[in-house]
């Protein structure tokens, strides 16, 4: 299954607190009703805005100027500091791009629908990954055939 960081639970939970308290999608109503599909459109959207807003901050303290550390030794920690902050946007670009992804399916009306089978996805998998576009189980086959063919 791909891999949740901390950074995105966090900044995920950050969107959901945004959202208003008196509605949250529920098993025993319509699947992808109007509501539901507003609730998840308002989800992404928030969750976009919270990780643009982060973005941020790491350009503004790299136009800030370079690493001027007299010590090797603190300057390589700078180096590497700042080179994990890069790789994390790096990862939150592809993450809106998934997001974005998710509004179109919203829009097609595609979205909570598995893409290999078909099937509901589910609320409680979407709650907790918005971007899921695979049910459980067909995600788990796609990475057992990733793995067969990278054994290879």
């Amino acid at each position: 299954m791909a891999s949740v960081t901390g950074d995105d639970i966090d900044v995920l939970n950050k969107a959901k607190r945004a959202l208003p308290r008196d509605y949250a999608p529920d098993e025993n109503e319509e699947y992808m009703s109007d509501k539901q599909l507003n609730y998840f459109r308002v989800l992404l959207l928030e969750w976009k805005r919270s990780i643009l807003e982060a973005s941020v901050g790491t350009l503004q303290n790299l136009q800030d100027g370079p690493i001027r550390e007299p010590d090797l030794n603190d300057r390589a920690s700078s180096e590497t500091d700042w080179g994990i902050e890069l790789r994390t946007r790096d990862r939150q670009r592809k993450l809106i791009s998934k997001i974005d992804a998710a509004l179109r399916r919203i829009d097609q009306g595609e979205y909570g629908y598995c893409e290999v089978t078909g099937d509901p996805i589910g609320i409680n998998r979407l709650i907790a990954r918005p971007i899921a576009t695979m049910t459980v189980e067909a995600q788990e086959a796609h990475e057992r055939r990733e793995k067969i063919s990278r054994d290879d």
